[in-house]
């Protein structure tokens, strides 16, 4: 039998699974998935059977077949390959869970103290960087405000510290916009929180589970008061972000200036032991390597939350650090409903 071609001229629903495509969706969105724009007629190239329920509004494939009736080019076929990437990337996503908390928190092979082994002095400077948070406490010192006296540590651990940790708190409109999270049937604040305040660990599981196949029947989350707050302040989250992103490298070059830590070189050479002597040191590094892969995953994913006339630039930064996520909550759409 040929193949059916179908003709669409506005939205549509195709529904398979966990695959739902909203009729009210934006055509930045949707265009993306399929090569199909507002009044204009564009032709797919299905199987051997379609059926379009236009009562509906939604396309039902009946068979896979592809030409000549191999079955290798059908609609099923392609969503069972979906179906096993899916599957791929989520055993992956845990593997790469359990070798971070198993390398990072317990055994003594990475550079630094495990967990159960922790030493004073790793406790102390942890500490130390907790205070300096965003820089707050220095900056009030340098302004003459002496309520509390910022610790002294080095600026390059000081630099390394709030780089990640602003890194971390642009996540926040991201994650609670996702198109996605319904699949994670536990609490996002807990889960953001964890991974601003404790470790970026908490982070890859929300990956995995994300990809989940969404029950259908089961009702959609509602936004809670942070999600809300960090969504309709998304911009304010970026500009902070970004801002205390930028500090802290101008910090870890620059800062401190009128104490002992050196030129620029010997700030480089300390930076370099630092990483191979210290457990917090090292594990930043891994939470940067791993945020360099899902940010433009997950703003690739949620790209029809963004302002219309802005998507393509936000689809091209994405894949720059730290500057695609400063752009995705500069650009969230305000009137977009989460």
């Amino acid at each position: 039998m040929p193949a059916a071609t179908l003709l669409c001229t506005n939205t549509f629903t195709y529904r398979h699974d966990n695959l739902t495509f909203d009729p009210n969706a934006k055509w930045s969105d949707t265009s993306a998935r399929f090569p199909l724009k507002p009044k204009v007629k564009k032709s797919l190239q299905l199987g051997r059977h379609c059926v379009c329920d236009i009562g509906s509004r939604r396309l039902v494939f009946t068979t896979g077949a592809g030409r000549g009736g191999g079955g290798g080019g059908g609609v099923d076929s392609i969503i069972e390959r979906d179906d096993k990437l899916r599957k791929l990337t989520q055993a992956i996503l845990w593997t790469a869970e359990g070798v971070y908390a198993l390398w990072l928190f317990l055994l003594p092979y990475a550079p630094g103290d495990p967990v159960w082994a922790i030493s004073s002095e790793t406790f102390n400077d942890l500490v130390g960087l907790s205070l300096n948070f965003f820089f707050i406490l220095p900056l009030l010192n340098a302004g003459g405000v002496h309520l509390m006296e910022a610790p002294v540590l080095h600026p390059m651990s000081e630099g390394l510290f709030n780089f990640v940790i602003g890194w971390t708190f642009m996540f926040a409109p991201l994650l609670f916009s996702d198109r996605k999270r319904d699949s994670f049937k536990g609490s996002l604040d807990l889960l953001w929180g964890f991974q601003m305040f404790l470790t970026n660990t908490f982070l890859i599981p929300y990956m995995a589970i994300r990809l989940n196949k969404v029950d259908s029947e089961y009702p959609p989350k509602p936004i809670s008061q942070l999600g809300s707050i960090m969504i309709r302040g998304a911009s304010i989250v970026g500009l902070v972000g970004g801002a205390a992103c930028l500090l802290s490298t101008i910090w870890a070059i620059y800062g401190r200036g009128d104490g002992d830590f050196g030129s620029i070189s010997d700030r480089w050479e300390f930076l370099l032991s630092y990483l191979s002597s210290e457990r917090l040191a090292y594990a930043f590094i891994w939470d940067i390597c791993l945020y360099i892969i899902f940010q433009p995953w997950l703003i690739g994913d949620n790209l029809q939350n963004i302002q219309e006339d802005k998507v393509g630039i936000v689809r091209y930064l994405r894949f720059v650090p730290v500057v695609g996520l400063v752009s995705y909550c500069l650009c969230l759409d305000p009137e977009e409903e989460y």
